[in-house]
């Protein structure tokens, strides 16, 4: 049944969940409290997604005439 579910998922989904872990396990290293961990990791989860887009629409760019 999981093969099934996985093909029809695009790959590209399993980004944003992963910037979210990746963001709050470095967060979570770096400080103590709850709320500075939260409000940074969503900070970082911005930056993340922000430059995976730029570097998705440059490579889109660069492929338009290929």
């Amino acid at each position: 049944m999981w093969p099934l579910l996985a093909a029809g998922t695009n790959i590209t989904w399993h980004l944003v969940p992963l910037a979210i872990v990746i963001s709050l396990v470095y967060n979570a290293s770096r400080y103590e409290l709850p709320e500075r961990i939260v409000r940074r990791a969503a900070r970082l989860f911005i930056l993340i997604m922000l430059g995976m887009g730029a570097v998705f629409s440059v490579l889109m760019v660069l492929s338009f005439a290929l």
